[in-house]
């Protein structure tokens, strides 16, 4: 089996190939750029250095959310289009869950946080049991220190990691009363082949889906969507 994956949900943009196992090639950016510039270019790139034909992969994984609106649609709509034009099947992989899968074999609870803004933070709680990761925590949008307080009372060490972790570290050492580790830079961030490796996982399970059906993931409503919720509440009570 060959999949090609696709991780544009936050400042990191990734594409990689895995096929049986193996991780054949991975080109992961984390700079100031848009993904819509990078993305398609990335991905002719690894094409072109692993001679990979596009019709020969058996699925497309997206990253399919929490994470930057924007990013998240550019994704989205990457996977969708190659998923039309080859008629390939989509597995639609959470963000965190990716994230989490950095760490494979992680001892404790895993903890992926992505900064939302206004100390809220997307993330999930993940342990590996007998070889596969496991969810302690679904996906959720939740105030830092409300995290923190759930993590405490798990009473189990904890290893964070992902684009939270530089702005709310001072909080993290201060709150938190369990044990508490940092992943290195190499498995800190969103990974297209985190996404591929756990989307061969979905493959064998059936867990796809077509271009049609695949939406984002985004838990929360855009700040635009907000502005507007607040906006049109504001005009009706003026009326």
């Amino acid at each position: 089996m060959k999949i090609l994956a696709l991780d544009s949900s936050g400042m990191v943009a990734s594409v990689a190939v895995v096929q049986d196992g193996d991780l054949l090639a991975e080109y992961t950016v984390n700079y100031k750029k848009t993904h819509s510039q990078t993305l398609l270019p990335m991905l002719d790139a690894v094409a072109q250095m692993i001679q990979l034909r596009l019709d020969t992969v058996d699925a497309i994984a997206v990253a399919s959310g929490p994470g930057s609106f924007t990013g998240l649609r550019i994704g989205s709509a990457t996977a969708k289009g190659l998923g039309l034009a080859l008629d390939k099947p989509l597995i639609a992989v959470p963000t965190t869950q990716a994230l989490a899968y950095n760490l494979y074999g992680t001892c404790g609870v895993v903890c992926p946080i992505m900064d939302a803004r206004r100390e809220q933070v997307y993330t999930g709680f993940y342990t590996f049991a007998d070889g596969r990761m496991q969810i302690l925590q679904e996906q959720m949008a939740e105030d830092i220190h409300q995290v923190i307080d759930l993590l405490n009372g798990r009473g189990c060490p904890v290893t964070f990691c992902g684009d939270g972790v530089p702005v709310y570290r001072d909080v993290i050492q201060e709150e938190m009363r369990v044990p508490v580790y940092f992943a290195p830079p190499h498995v800190d961030r969103q990974r297209a082949g985190a996404v591929a490796a756990l989307a061969m996982e979905y493959l064998k399970e059936g867990r796809t889906q077509t271009a049609g059906e695949h939406k984002p993931e985004y838990l929360r409503v855009s700040q635009a969507e907000r502005e507007r919720q607040a906006r049109l509440a504001k005009e009706e009570g003026v009326s």
